[in-house]
């Protein structure tokens, strides 16, 4: 496994964000999920909501949670590279929008929220755990914390043939690390095969989609001529290959005893 270079994220995140959203459709399905989920229990409080969001980066979830049911009456947003605010939805109808950029490991939060939401990204925090406290203690008592990410069982195909891949924490992890922090409402997690006409068609996939963000090595034409042999021999189904993700999904509340409960971790 290899240490997350965020920079370097950064830059492969840029280049795609062009294609993005047109790519992303395992973070699409993954948005759609989890806004059902949240709206399970944010509706209840028939108000609408200060929300955060984390890791926005072209505006996908942004769009979809403004278009469901959940009440949003200001909104934050929050992503690594800056120059994302350009780029997210012009017709955003709130009382206050903010846009917070950088790392949200490292900044000093506004708040209190009674949302904070994020999909897809938490997998590329380098402490989850510290972060979970940092969350919690952000939103208001009784304040709901949504997130998505992928597990353990995420992108298999590529970690058996090049040896690289992130360091997923499982379901049982988090949601262990949940439980200690406050009331966990929702979690389970999926496995969503996709299938791809040819090998190279995954890689651009990958590519389009920004999560070829930890790999920074070149390959030459014969390493490329390989993988693309060894893909399909491996992961071939009919007349075309597959990649396979592990999204996990939670949905937690904050209770009142929350900063007791993370200093007695």
């Amino acid at each position: 496994m290899q240490k997350i270079d965020k920079q370097f994220v950064c830059r492969q995140f840029r280049r795609a964000a062009a294609s993005y959203d047109r790519q992303a459709t395992i973070q699409h399905r993954v948005a759609d999920l989890l806004l059902a989920l949240t709206a399970k229990y944010t509706n209840q409080q028939h108000q609408a909501l200060s929300v955060l969001e984390i890791g926005c980066c072209t505006g996908l979830l942004t769009s979809k949670l403004l278009n469901s049911s959940i009440k949003v009456r200001s909104l934050a947003l929050n992503d690594l590279m800056p120059d994302f605010a350009e780029r997210l939805p012009q017709d955003i109808t709130v009382d206050k929008l903010s846009f917070l950029p950088g790392d949200i490991e490292k900044l000093t939060l506004p708040g209190p929220f009674d949302l904070i939401i994020s999909s897809s990204t938490f997998h590329w925090l380098d402490d989850l755990e510290q972060t979970l406290d940092k969350l919690l203690a952000a939103l208001n008592p009784g304040g709901v914390l949504a997130f998505s990410l992928y597990g353990p069982d995420n992108l298999p195909e590529i970690k058996e043939l090049t040896g690289v891949g992130l360091d997923y924490l499982s379901l049982p992890e988090i949601t262990s690390m949940l439980e200690k922090r406050c009331l966990l409402e929702e979690s389970h997690q999926d496995n969503e095969v996709f299938l791809f006409p040819k090998p190279r068609d995954v890689l651009n996939h990958l590519r389009q989609t920004g999560v070829n963000s930890i790999n920074r090595k070149p390959w030459t034409r014969q390493e490329l001529h390989s993988f693309c042999q060894e893909y399909t021999k491996k992961f071939q189904v009919d007349q075309a290959v597959r990649l396979t993700y592990n999204p996990l999904y939670f949905v937690a509340r904050r209770s009142h005893d929350v900063t007791k409960k993370s200093s007695n971790l």
